[in-house]
Order: structure tokens, then sequence, then C-alpha cells
């Protein structure tokens, strides 16, 4: 499975995703983890960049909701202890197992 990694710069949130997603390469070895720094509001929407960090599974946003902006902004997960700017590991494992 090809997982990628989409961000901007000014968001420090994607390192968190970044490192939860390496824990997770050692879990499942067919992973294959690319990061995507997406620069301008034009790619943002070429590529439907929904916030940083986006996690693409083959590339399909795993998160995503169709009422979500496209845009150069922090994006916010739901997870167990409330909204946060990463999903947890365990939220990403769950999303890897199923697809």
């Amino acid at each position: 499975m090809e997982i990628a990694l989409l961000y901007f710069d000014g968001c420090p949130n994607w390192n968190v995703t970044a490192a939860h997603l390496v824990a997770l390469a050692a879990e499942f070895p067919d992973l294959t983890i690319n990061h995507h720094r997406v620069e301008t509001t034009r790619e943002a929407e070429r590529v439907g960049f929904r916030g940083s960090p986006s996690i693409l599974l083959d590339g399909v946003d795993a998160f995503a909701s169709p009422e979500d902006p496209v845009g150069l902004s922090c994006r916010l997960y739901q997870t167990p202890d409330g909204p946060a700017g990463s999903p947890t590991l365990d939220q990403l494992r769950n999303v890897i197992t199923k697809a």
C-alpha cells in the first residue's frame, strides 16, 4: 500500500503524523510512505488537499468528508481525546488495516 503524507511548511502537526507512519511501517512492511509538500493554493486545489496533514491511502484521503474545505490550512482530526492536529496512531492503524 502506498501512503502519501501531504503537508505544507507552515503546519507543525505533520511531523506527528510522519512519526506515526514510521511506527506503522515497522508493523506493516508492505507500506510505502511518501511525503508531498503542497506549496500553493493552486496545487492544493489540484490535488484536493484538505489541510495539513492529509493522509492518502493509495490515492484516497482516509479521513476526508465531502464538505471538508480544500486549501492551505492546518487540519483538525476528531480523536478519542477530542480535536487534534493529527490522527492517533490507533486511528491510522485502523484505516490501514481496513484499506
